[in-house]
């Protein structure tokens, strides 16, 4: 057993599996991108051990914790020596590095596997991830009304070789109420943000970071504090593009979703967007005139990302006038002003 630090961890962790030893209830809710789980007690066993440890004190949950594991362990071996594969090799977690980790790494040590153990486990993992958030970044914030494409153009930014992180597809949401319409089911804000950190450690923050604007929250995912606090500094680049091309947009991603959901996510806004609109736009959509819901719908969106824009720094935000729903182009033309958006 050889234990490593976070740094040589991230060097180890796309050279050999990783490991987390975590219960199952624990690995679901979060854990860090590409680890496997193999867990020492599943979520009741690792209940019972609580108990034990609380009641009766740290042996009394030693003792219990043999008793659960005594009979597993060759189960638990082998299924460690087949991941490892011809590799003999592989990186253990647990939550804090603690006696779950060490003992997993005894154990595989058995078969003649060649262990690393992360000090600090997954707290560590972490806390050095959201450190990392706080390092200077050339963040470019790319903004503009509902409709303009922004996803498409990050990923025109990306197919051109530029650095894009794209919130929304790591969140499974694209940030409004009719958000999650053909997006698979959200991770935790937990899990979100071992998404992001994934991301983020990848980047060369010496070069531009292309983000979309966003609020805090995306769905039910919060972005984390310290990179939310970098966006808000950074530069946005505001696509301006004409109300039509936007409604355009609108109908082809969202016509083709069922009315009935559609209604629902109006009536999810109709405070904000008004009684009588949103009455109009419900009514739209079940008369198949998305061109009029999605022009109603965004008399909301258009006030409500004017208002976001609003509490920003006017100096730090340029308009790109588009003539067209052209997403490549409007990529091109960003790549060829990146230099005029980033601080001096």
């Amino acid at each position: 057993m050889k234990v490593i630090d976070v740094e040589a961890f991230l060097q180890k962790r796309h050279r050999m599996p990783v490991v987390d030893v975590r219960s199952p209830g624990e690995y679901d809710k979060a854990h860090i991108p590409g680890a496997y789980n193999i867990p020492l007690f599943d979520n009741d066993q690792r209940k019972r051990v609580g108990i034990a440890y609380h009641q009766q004190g740290r042996q009394e949950a030693v003792m219990e914790g043999l008793r659960i594991v005594g009979p597993r362990m060759e189960s638990l071996a082998d299924e460690a020596r087949n991941l490892a594969g011809d590799q003999r090799s592989l990186v253990v977690h647990c939550w804090r590095g603690g006696m779950r980790s060490e003992s997993m790494a005894w154990l595989f040590d058995k078969p003649g596997l060649v262990t690393y153990v992360l000090k600090g486990g997954y707290k560590a993992y972490r806390r050095y991830c959201r450190n990392m958030l706080k390092q200077p970044a050339c963040i470019i914030v790319l903004g503009g009304y509902t409709g303009s494409g922004k996803t498409d153009i990050l990923k025109s930014l990306k197919e051109q070789g530029q650095q894009v992180l794209d919130l929304e597809g790591l969140a499974c949401h694209k940030g409004s109420a009719f958000g999650s319409m053909g997006q698979k089911e959200q991770p935790s804000t937990e899990h979100f943000e071992n998404r992001l950190f994934d991301e983020w450690l990848k980047m060369d923050l010496e070069r531009p970071v292309w983000i979309e604007d966003e609020s805090k929250m995306i769905g039910k995912c919060g972005i984390p504090d310290e990179l939310f606090h970098a966006m808000r500094r950074a530069p946005v680049v505001k696509i301006e593009m004409d109300r039509s091309l936007r409604v355009e947009r609108l109908v082809k991603e969202y016509a083709v979703f069922d009315s009935e959901k559609l209604k629902g996510a109006i009536s999810r806004i109709r405070k904000r967007l008004g009684s009588d609109r949103a009455r109009k736009a419900i009514e739209a959509v079940e008369e198949g005139d998305f061109h009029t819901a999605a022009d109603l719908s965004l008399d909301y969106y258009d006030k409500a990302y004017l208002h976001g824009l609003g509490k920003r720094d006017p100096s730090r935000i340029h308009p790109l006038p588009v003539d067209r729903d052209d997403p490549a182009h409007t990529a091109r033309l960003l790549i060829e002003k990146a230099f005029h958006f980033q601080p001096s």
